[in-house]
């Protein structure tokens, strides 16, 4: 039961973040921001694995820089939206 709390309460947590780093909290978009978020501190800690990873699945990281550039365009709109 505890972890069942635990697993809807991190969630809160993630919708949360989404929202306020891109102002939605679409299942989709919240999924990517999952994945950038993850990738994003896996390459600050561990840059030589994410390195290895790269090499052995080129297409996987094509598709992790989309989801980047993505989240940063939803950053720079949402902010922007916010100054207005």
């Amino acid at each position: 039961m505890e972890k069942k709390i635990f697993a809807e309460q991190f969630e809160a947590l993630l919708e949360k973040y989404s929202e306020l780093l891109v102002g939605t909290t679409d299942e989709e978009i919240k999924e990517k921001v999952k994945a950038w978020a993850i990738y994003t501190h896996i390459a600050k800690s561990m840059p030589q694995l994410v390195n290895h990873w790269s090499a052995l699945y080129p297409n996987a990281r094509a598709e992790m820089k989309e989801i980047i550039n993505e989240i940063k365009l939803l950053n720079e709109k949402h902010r922007e939206s916010m100054k207005k």
